[in-house]
Parts: C-alpha cells; structure tokens; sequence
C-alpha cells in the first residue's frame, strides 16, 4: 500500500494494518461464503442445483485456503468473529434454500455484489508493493462474479421478494465486513 498517495490522519491506519484488515476481512467473507454454500447444499444439494452449487463451493474452499495461508504468514489475526460466521453463513444459506432455489440464488446474487464491491475497492487501494495481493483479489473477484451470473441464470430475479431480500442480504454483508475488519 502506498502512504504518499494521500497523507495518514490521526487514525489511519499504517500500511501494514491496513493490509492485515483486509486479509482478515477476506479470510473471513470467504468462510462465511463457505457456509453459506454448506447450508444451501444441506437442503438443495440432492437436486438439480446440487451440481452448481458445489460448484461455487469448491471455488469458496480454494478462495478460503488463501486466505488462510495469507493469514498465517503474515501473521494476521483471524477475526474474532467467526464462530458467528459459522452460524450466520449456514443458516442464510439454509434459509434461502428453504425458500426455494431462485432464493437460494437471489442470496449469491446479493452476496457476490456486495463481495465485488468490496473486492474492487480494496484492489484499487494496492499498490504495486503489493501486487499479489491485487493479483489474487482480482482473480477471486472475477470468480465471485461469475457464481453472481450463475445466480442470474438460474432465474435469481423471479425469487419472491428479490429486491428486498437482495437489499438485505447486502447490507448484512457490508455489516459483516465492517465488524469483521476490526474485530
């Protein structure tokens, strides 16, 4: 991360902190991913939808295995939150699943933007001292991408309740990240 771009504020955090944050906060976006994945394939995974979710779950597991490694050595503590994470990911998974599989890829939908946001951004706030990092959120943001496209092929938008339900599965997300960055 490159300090001269913009001048640290009483604050800020230095580069190094800032780099930690994100890995702790990816590290733990792709676990709850993984969970979210893990609950939906409990009530979809013997049917037709199986075969794609699994899918984006084994891209989750690989996206997460990074991290972990990245967490390891750099010596970032993992967020602390990620027992709730644990449950948090299973039952918004299970829960749209429940609903349906248009809900249940309404919920990756809702997820995968709200991750490519948060993706780009950090991205665009790497510099080239930390050029594979941005390698490798680029790479995981192109693949966050492409499970939202699979949700919107599998018909995400003709989920009951879509617009609200993506409303608040993304500001859910968003929360998640702020806590999970610092906590």
């Amino acid at each position: 991360m490159d300090d001269t771009l913009a001048p640290r504020l009483p604050g800020d955090p230095t580069a190094a902190a800032a780099v930690a944050r994100m890995i702790r906060v990816d590290h733990a976006g792709e676990y709850g991913a993984r969970r979210i994945y893990q609950g939906q394939l409990a009530v979809l995974g013997r049917g037709p939808h199986g075969p794609v979710l699994r899918h984006m779950q084994a891209q989750e597991q690989q996206h997460l295995d990074r991290f972990a490694e990245l967490v390891a050595e750099r010596r970032v503590r993992p967020t602390a939150l990620l027992p709730l994470w644990h449950l948090a990911g299973f039952a918004l998974g299970a829960a749209t699943a429940a609903l349906g599989p248009r809900a249940a890829m309404a919920c990756t939908v809702a997820v995968e933007e709200a991750i490519d946001a948060h993706y780009a951004a950090q991205a665009a706030r790497l510099g080239d001292d930390e050029a594979e990092l941005r390698g490798t959120i680029e790479t995981f943001r192109a693949e966050e991408l492409e499970h939202r496209d699979i949700g919107l092929a599998n018909q995400a938008e003709q989920a009951p309740g879509y617009r609200l339900m993506t409303r608040l599965i993304k500001a859910g997300c968003r929360a998640a990240i702020a806590a999970s960055e610092r906590i």
